[in-house]
């Protein structure tokens, strides 16, 4: 295993090819295990496979499942350039899944809004992606508990 920057590696982890707490930075080995479940979770693969198309195709049809929005809005809420964003837009078009209005105030700007297709997929990909791994089934429910305690505790005051 090839260390990261800002990622210490033990003689276990090597060996081993997964990540490992290393205790010499604690908080820095518990954000890694934690990015590593998350941003490496094989429910993204799932759900590209099952639903056909990019997880990142995904992570726009499921915004806007929740609310129409503005193309440059939804450009920043998925961190990505307005003219990739309209090629999103145009693919999830195609599909059936999206459609386009007139902005109710702004006539230069487009909404984009999930049609009820297009709010069945998200669902799907919901049940996909909300679907725990195994390991996390296999925690006795004081360990969950500590974990769901634990976790919010850390995460950003903008999300409470």
């Amino acid at each position: 295993m090839t260390p990261t920057p800002g990622r210490p590696v033990s003689a276990a982890t090597a060996e081993e090819g997964g990540s490992r707490l290393d205790a010499s930075h604690p908080a820095r080995a518990a954000w890694s295990a934690m990015s590593d479940l998350v941003l490496h979770n094989v429910r993204r693969r799932e759900a590209s496979e099952a639903l056909g198309m990019s997880f990142g195709r995904i992570r726009a049809i499921r915004r806007l499942a929740n609310r129409p929005m503005a193309m440059s809005e939804l450009a920043a809420a998925l961190g990505i350039d307005a003219p990739y964003a309209t090629v999103v837009v145009d693919d999830l078009e195609s599909q059936g899944l999206v459609r386009r209005l007139p902005h109710p105030s702004d006539r230069r700007t487009r909404m984009v809004k999930a049609t009820p297709k297009g709010k069945q997929f998200a669902a799907r990909a919901d049940e996909i992606l909300g679907t725990p791994p195994p390991a996390l089934n296999d925690l006795s429910p004081k360990d969950l508990e500590t974990l769901v305690r634990v976790l919010a505790k850390i995460r950003p005051d903008d999300q409470h």
